[in-house]
């Protein structure tokens, strides 16, 4: 049992109780949320951005997680709802001109006050450490405290002047009711882009794939359609009779032929009002119609034949 050299064991030491719930230091967890990126727990450098849960990241992590959404990652389940870029707003932070930073620490030997916060309220002065809650407008990116909301009432940004709506309003770090009230607000938002678009899509295809048809055109045909034994029937009947040639009278007693209207069959050169000169250069003329006896039979001998 023990007790070697004297030793008197004490009695928490034999008999184990209930273990003691371990609470988490407060300070501790506002600084992490405050002054580190939620998913590379670095400290964060403008560029600064903040996602539609109000959480804050560095704009490189969040480019990094995008481009390589690896499973080994167990920081990557707080991002799960970052699916592009566009999730996350760019802020417009203001200065404390109060913080040091690490310019009076280059030794090293002296207390970096962590409770000082790096940027500030722009309206009301407020330190952004935790202790006040501080929101940011998702329209243009201005960060602002609650209390400078609730004292100064406007439809504009304080800053910019851009218009926003209740639900441009995003607490940051907020509690477990704000998280859930903007994760709702998250998925309507979503929901309504995602209709948004599937509405627009079948307008886009409506007007490409319908052009533009003439009124008379419009409707079925009324034209029948014809068994092809007929339509070659119809073309022999054709090539056998031909068309009577139209003749054009303008009142005049001159038995000029006139020219065919449009649609008719094709006319030979020879009723045509041409010259002779030019009739003669084609076949249907009658100074070509001459006998195979009158014809000359032209034979050319070269070098090429032997």
């Amino acid at each position: 049992m023990g007790c070697d050299g004297g030793t008197i064991p004490k009695r928490h030491e034999l008999v184990k109780g209930p273990k003691k719930v371990e609470k988490v230091d407060k300070d501790a967890e506002l600084v992490a949320q405050w002054n580190y990126c939620t998913l590379s727990q670095e400290i964060l450098r403008r560029p600064i951005v903040a996602c539609e849960l109000g959480r804050l990241y560095n704009k490189d992590a969040v480019i990094e997680f995008l481009l390589d959404k690896s499973s080994e990652k167990a920081l990557g389940k707080a991002a799960s709802h970052i699916k592009s870029i566009k999730n996350v707003t760019e802020l417009k932070l203001s200065d404390n001109p109060a913080w040091e930073g690490d310019k009076g620490n280059t030794k090293g030997d002296k207390h970096d006050d962590l409770q000082r916060a790096r940027f500030i309220c722009p309206v009301v002065g407020l330190e952004m450490n935790g202790r006040h809650r501080f929101c940011f407008l998702r329209c243009c990116g201005c960060v602002f405290s609650e209390r400078a909301l609730k004292e100064i009432k406007a439809e504009v940004c304080h800053t910019c002047g851009a218009a926003f709506q209740e639900d441009d309003v995003i607490v940051l770090n907020g509690t477990k009711e704000d998280v859930e009230l903007l994760k709702t607000r998250m998925e309507e938002r979503r929901l309504r882009a995602k209709l948004g678009k599937k509405a627009k899509k079948p307008k886009a295809t409506e007007s490409v794939s319908k052009p533009d048809v003439p009124e008379e055109s419009a409707g079925p045909s009324n034209v029948k359609t014809r068994k092809p034994e007929e339509a070659s029937l119809d073309s022999r009947e054709k090539k056998t009779n031909p068309a009577p040639k139209s003749t054009a009278t303008n009142g005049s007693t001159s038995g000029k032929v006139g020219k065919p209207l449009c649609g008719t069959t094709k006319r030979s050169i020879a009723d045509s009002e041409e010259s002779e000169a030019y009739k003669s250069l084609f076949t249907t003329h009658s100074s070509a119609k001459r006998p195979k006896e009158e014809t000359a039979h032209w034979v050319t001998h070269t070098s090429y034949c032997f």
